[in-house]
């Protein structure tokens, strides 16, 4: 019955590419016409078979996992890359669209991030080992999307670009006191201390990452500009001149932004600045993978602009600023799988072989949802007055060519 109901939907749905299934009794299928892109991928037993059909995102990461659902080749990015070209709800059976439907709607409550559940979501991610990250990451520990001015750039290029993209919109001088709201690793509360002069306080939710940037503030020389404290965003007391914010809003779940964003409203001085880094999605609100939120970032939602445009402007903050930087974070992605898997026999060594697949699942995953899908970055730079900036972009590149040339200087 249930190789029945896979088959009409996988007929159904590939329509662009060319997918080639093998059942577990051998027999093989092929479907969609004969044109790229183009997969083969076994299924070895029957129980597979049915999540797939009750469940299909969910069970393609805990079926590839298991070692259930095998692409030929391990060509885990051919087999994702088909089934994304032709990712179509109204293909969908009857019973998975309901289900999308009532996860969305029902994210309102699943989303309720408390300082305790918050707390607990983050340990489940970032508390696993230093010593996973420091295989994939690059020497600063950057953990979000770096920016490629350049395709050729390293990942440590990339990830200082990065950093000197963001302190040149903040227009940060010396003396200021920064907040780094989810700061880390610390690698963002050093740059802007080292190369900047500010004077930064960096929250966490995580000891591991807490007691990590201690450490190396203080082999920095740094601990006299930087206080990294193991706080939830919601209790700091400001003001801040500054408020940095990279890759924590996709934390925060909708029915907080109005609280978070007004958070950052408080803190800011008059004339403040802030810089809010996140994962967005250039189309409508949608249901969260529950792939990615069981085993990977619990808690975690990424944002349509339209559900972050009303919570900013309510807060009375002034948008002075937003891009979208497209492909950059796939191209991080990539530089992380490629040290990942130079890694592997260390991974093994720690982990077991689900854990592996788990981790090449969500690298692989995530790059090509990036690349095959409407997600991307967002950078919004905020503020309370409306001259605190600039009426022109000139400043910004110009502030990076500065924070580069005091970097040559030391």
């Amino acid at each position: 019955m249930w190789e029945t109901v896979f088959h009409r939907m996988i007929s159904q749905l590939i329509h662009t590419g060319q997918l080639v299934v093998t059942y577990p009794d051998g027999r093989e299928t092929v479907y969609g016409p004969d044109d790229a892109p183009a997969a083969r991928v076994r299924i070895t037993d029957r129980a597979t078979i049915r999540a797939l059909c009750l469940n299909p995102e969910l069970a393609l990461g805990e079926g590839y996992m298991d070692g259930t659902i095998l692409p030929e080749n391990d060509d885990l990015e051919g087999l994702l890359r088909v089934l994304m070209r032709n990712r179509q709800e109204s293909r969908m059976p009857a019973w998975v669209r309901w289900a999308t439907r009532l996860r969305y709607f029902a994210q309102t409550w699943i989303l309720r991030n408390t300082e305790s559940s918050a707390q607990r979501n983050v340990a489940h991610h970032y508390d696993i080992s230093d010593d996973l990250y420091r295989m994939f990451l690059d020497e600063d520990m950057q953990y979000s999307c770096a920016y490629f001015a350049h395709p050729d750039m390293t990942l440590e290029e990339a990830q200082a670009a990065k950093k000197a993209h963001i302190a040149a919109k903040l227009r940060i001088e010396p003396g200021m006191r920064v907040l780094d709201i989810g700061c880390g690793w610390g690698g963002m509360a050093m740059t802007l201390a080292r190369d900047c002069g500010a004077r930064v306080t960096g929250v966490t939710l995580s000891e591991n990452q807490l007691a990590t940037a201690r450490r190396r503030a203080d082999a920095a020389g740094l601990s006299d500009r930087i206080d990294f404290r193991l706080q939830d965003y919601r209790t700091v007391e400001g003001p801040f001149d500054r408020i940095v914010s990279v890759g924590m809003l996709e934390h925060v779940g909708v029915p907080h932004y109005g609280e978070y964003f007004g958070k950052v409203a408080d803190l800011l001085e008059p004339d403040g600045i802030a810089l809010i880094h996140t994962i967005g999605a250039c189309s409508p609100p949608f249901a969260q993978s529950r792939w990615i939120t069981k085993y990977i970032f619990p808690g975690g939602y990424i944002p349509s602009m339209s559900e972050l445009a009303g919570p900013i402007e309510r807060a009375g903050l002034w948008n002075y600023d937003v891009e979208v930087l497209r492909l950059h974070y796939a191209m991080t992605l990539r530089h992380w799988l490629a040290r990942f898997d130079a890694h592997l026999d260390e991974v093994r060594r720690k982990y077991d072989e689900r854990f592996v697949r788990m981790w090449r699942y969500y690298l692989i995953a995530c790059y090509m949802t990036f690349e095959e899908d409407k997600q991307a970055v967002f950078q919004f730079q905020l503020g309370k007055r409306i001259d605190a900036l600039p009426i022109t972009r000139d400043y910004l590149y110009a502030g990076e060519d500065r924070i580069d040339d005091r970097k040559a200087a030391e």
